[in-house]
């Protein structure tokens, strides 16, 4: 089994496990912190997170444990989320999140989505339903391959876009 860390906030520095497999890419720790840092003003105890094509959860447990309200995990393959529910069970955090395997099951609006889809299967069909979940006023953060340019979303300001290694991070602001 792999493990990340988590980077700042009150599970700083705890480990958490990654699938030993293929069919995530667990986002690096300079993404990620580079994500939070760019955040840190748009996430309080009242903020609500997607963390969709969660793999391992790192990026919705590190916004966990820098402040936010609840957590909604969308992933579909068994063993990422048999991974994710290992690592919510560790850090004591059940009453903070749900896990759910297909968009069907996303009943709330959210104040921020986090989407770090397959590089190689970036499902934009899936990611702009998913955008209908953003409230207005809330933040979008898509990972995606720097070779690839992402179609544009409606009601979505570009707002930061950075290219970590082979990742692109672009920050949009829902208007």
């Amino acid at each position: 089994m792999n493990q990340l860390r988590i980077i700042a906030g009150i599970y700083g520095g705890r480990l958490i496990k990654t699938p030993k497999t293929n069919i995530t890419h667990p986002m690096g720790d300079r993404e990620r912190g580079a994500i939070f840092n760019a955040l840190q003003h748009d996430i309080n105890d009242t903020t609500t997170v997607l963390d969709a094509f969660a793999g391992s959860g790192a990026i919705g447990l590190e916004a966990l444990s820098r402040g936010a309200k609840h957590i909604t995990f969308l992933e579909n393959h068994p063993k990422a989320t048999r991974i994710i529910t290992e690592n919510v069970l560790k850090l004591k955090v059940t009453d903070h999140v749900k896990i759910i395997k297909t968009i069907a099951g996303l009943t709330d609006k959210f104040d921020l989505i986090i989407a770090d889809p397959p590089y190689d299967h970036p499902q934009y069909d899936i990611i702009t339903r998913i955008l209908k979940k953003l409230n207005p006023g809330g933040t979008f953060v898509l990972s995606h391959d720097k070779n690839v340019q992402p179609p544009q979303f409606k009601n979505l300001m570009l707002i930061s876009d950075k290219t970590y290694a082979a990742a692109n991070i672009k920050i949009y602001k829902h208007y």
